[in-house]
């Protein structure tokens, strides 16, 4: 089945909501970086969070960069995405493994460490924005919560969760974002939140079967849910060899020099998709030139 996220408004329009299921697209990131499964489970919360957090730019142009800097063995994820939910991510250190946590569950927060989270939107400006907070538990979607509270003032709830089949495939990937808009009555706000606190963990649910409609479903059908959109999403990396060409001529002519001098060639790998690009030393040359014209 086809990835995809839900957008929708509850409790007419003082919520707003979004959905999604990406298994496929967390499953294909999984190959790519050959995770372990912990690994698996933090990056795949990651790209699911900025997927979600993708459509809500408004611009076709907009970018969304989500990057965790921790002091756990995983040190790092760094993902990015579009308003399409085209997104693609790695983990600094993809062969993390630990044990599991007492309840059986794969240990994200442990992989992760102390340390934090940066979200960077690129809509246009002179300036990306740039907003960052401390993790609060590594756990990714309690550490997005916070972000939304502290850096956008934007109460939320956000659930997101990867299941790892036995032979380290993904079985199950999704996840949610719920929104209070201003103007929403404690009423309203005291109903969300007690419901939030009896729906089964995103895990189950996407365990049990549930897609995205019936996510949404559980947390909203008694407030007034309308799904508006449904938006496909996809792992996609936007990687060229004209875009690496640029790279290296933005390095100056000194470092290029250096390279020709010393290694004759060139090999750079996309950090996401691990696509290399070969450059021998001719095409070097012509690069030089062209980094002394500017």
């Amino acid at each position: 089945m086809e990835d995809y996220i839900l957008r929708a408004t509850a409790a007419n329009g003082s919520i707003r909501a979004f959905a999604a299921i990406s298994s496929n697209t967390v499953e294909k990131a999984r190959q790519i970086h050959n995770t372990s499964p912990v690994a698996s489970a933090a990056l795949g919360r990651m790209l699911t969070a900025a997927a979600i957090m993708g459509i809500m730019l408004k611009s076709e142009k907009d970018r969304l960069t989500l990057q965790i800097t921790g002091d756990g063995p995983l040190k790092g994820i760094l993902v990015t995405s579009d308003r399409f939910a085209n997104v693609k991510g790695y983990a600094v250190n993809p062969y993390t493994e630990l044990p599991l946590r007492p309840d059986g569950k794969l240990d994200v927060g442990g992989a992760v460490g102390n340390g934090s989270l940066r979200v960077i939107k690129d809509i246009g400006l002179k300036e990306p924005y740039s907003g960052s907070i401390e993790l609060i538990s590594g756990e990714i979607a309690d550490d997005i919560t916070y972000y939304y509270a502290a850096s956008e003032q934007i109460p939320s709830s956000v659930g997101l969760g990867v299941l790892v089949d036995t032979d380290l495939s993904i079985k199950h990937a999704g996840g949610f974002i719920i929104q209070l808009m201003p103007g929403a009555d404690d009423e309203l706000v005291e109903k969300l939140e007690k419901k939030l606190l009896t729906i089964p963990y995103i895990t189950d649910m996407l365990d049990s079967g549930y897609n995205a409609e019936k996510i949404l479903q559980a947390i909203l059908g008694d407030m007034g849910l309308e799904i508006l959109d449904r938006v496909p999403v996809a792992y996609k990396c936007d990687c060229s060899r004209a875009r690496v060409e640029q790279a290296l001529i933005s390095l100056g002519k000194k470092e290029l020099s250096q390279i020709i001098d010393e290694d004759k060639k060139a090999e750079l790998t996309c950090h996401f998709c691990n696509k290399v690009y070969n450059f021998d030393e001719s095409e070097l040359k012509k690069l030089l030139v062209e980094a002394c014209s500017r």
